[in-house]
């Protein structure tokens, strides 16, 4: 095993980069720096995604840094990050933790993106008893395992569509069918292992359950069986790629049920761009929303972050970005109430941590994950509508959808 890490090690430097300190930095130079250290997607298949990780990170590492850093025990401390590319696989993603922890010495760890990554990657965590704090993975295998080291910032998958569905109830006309489609990854089973119960408790007829493999290109078959048996809900839980495709193909097809919801993408304001008007009336959900009612201790308010990030960045931030902040944030909440940089204490505070952020209020359960209500939103012509919370309706749905043609 050690020789065929020392064989990667090249390999890992390649892919590594340090912001705020170059990768080939002295000890001395980040003495007084607390250094956390990732593995995310910057290249491969959910590249589009993982840079939603790197770019708040950063963010929110140099936030803190310009306010002066935070303070542990009496003294100032800044923050540095350590980050590797692991190119959208998996198996590297573990390599570059167990690199991070074993042999570049990080302090403390945040997440990668995907569920399947955090559910390997944290095992790392747990081995070296390092804290890793991630918003990029929300299925509930991930904390079904009684770790102690690992911390989520994503609303439990099993209750993604768990608002959408208080909202069916609600439409009219009544709908009755419902297609649950999802892929094979850890994520997505537990977005349908949790779906279906709710579904057959709101009186709803499950018609299509099928699982699809994880990256599939070709939806004409599923889309086929939705048309044939003339469903009124497609349910998709999937990475956003695949909703892509997968509306296209709708598209193609002509196949228009009265509604169709997403669990990823939605959101996104590249997938709203590279769908344009094909996105129109699509539903989704998110855990987050630009408010300003939602005050911050570093960033003031979520309205002032999103405007702030946009003109860093280039492009809107979703709720993938805002969880990431709130990963950094939590890591500094728990070292200051430490009052150490300690993995262990670090690990305890975490366990213990109350604070309001710019993503909502952090609290994590005894399984380590916190859980924020999914708000049902949809693409209604260029704009994306806050459609359904806990309080109800806020804006109309447009429903049922129309036929592609009569668009």
């Amino acid at each position: 095993m050690l020789l065929g890490v020392l064989r990667l090690f090249p390999a890992v430097l390649a892919g590594c980069f340090t912001v705020g300190v170059a990768c080939a930095a002295s000890a001395q130079d980040v003495a007084h720096d607390v250094v956390l250290g990732a593995s995310v997607q910057l290249t491969g298949p959910v590249a589009n995604t993982g840079r939603y990780y790197r770019d708040a990170y950063q963010f929110a590492i140099d936030k803190i840094n310009a306010a002066g850093g935070f303070m542990v025990a009496g003294k100032a401390h800044r923050l540095t990050l350590k980050l590797y590319d692991n190119q959208s696989d998996v198996n590297l993603s573990v390599r570059q933790y167990t690199q991070l922890v074993s042999q570049d010495k990080v302090d403390l760890l945040l997440g990668p993106f995907a569920s399947n990554f955090a559910l390997a990657d944290s095992a790392v965590a747990e081995k070296y008893k390092v804290p890793m704090v991630q918003g990029g993975g929300a299925s509930d295998q991930i904390f079904a395992r009684s770790f102690k080291y690992i911390f989520g910032t994503l609303a439990p998958a099993s209750n993604y569509f768990g608002s959408t569905i208080d909202m069916l109830k609600l439409l009219k006309p009544a709908p009755r069918s419902v297609a649950l489609l999802y892929a094979d990854d850890a994520f997505d089973v537990s977005v349908a292992e949790g779906t279906r119960p709710k579904l057959k408790q709101a009186g709803l007829d499950i018609v299509i359950d099928e699982r699809y493999s994880t990256n599939a290109t070709d939806f004409n078959s599923l889309l086929s069986q939705v048309k044939s048996k003339n469903v009124d809900v497609v349910l998709v839980a999937g990475h956003e790629t695949e909703i892509l495709n997968f509306v296209r193909q709708a598209r193609s097809l002509a196949v228009a049920p009265r509604m169709y919801s997403f669990t990823v993408g939605v959101p996104s304001e590249d997938f709203r761009k590279a769908l344009g008007k094909d996105a129109d009336y699509a539903f989704g959900m998110t855990a987050w929303l630009p408010s300003a009612a939602l005050k911050d201790r570093w960033f003031g308010d979520a309205q002032r972050f999103a405007k702030d990030y946009k003109a860093r960045f280039g492009y809107d931030p979703d709720y993938h970005a805002a969880s990431g902040v709130a990963d950094v944030e939590a890591l500094v909440q728990a070292m200051e109430n430490a009052g150490s940089t300690d993995p262990q204490k670090v690990r305890d505070a975490l366990a213990k941590v109350r604070f309001d952020s710019l993503y909502g209020p952090i609290a994590f359960s005894d399984r380590g994950q916190i859980d924020l209500p999914q708000v049902v939103i949809q693409v209604q012509g260029d704009a994306l509508v806050e459609i359904y919370g806990a309080k109800g309706f806020v804006t109309q749905p447009r429903y049922p959808m129309p036929l592609w043609n009569a668009r």
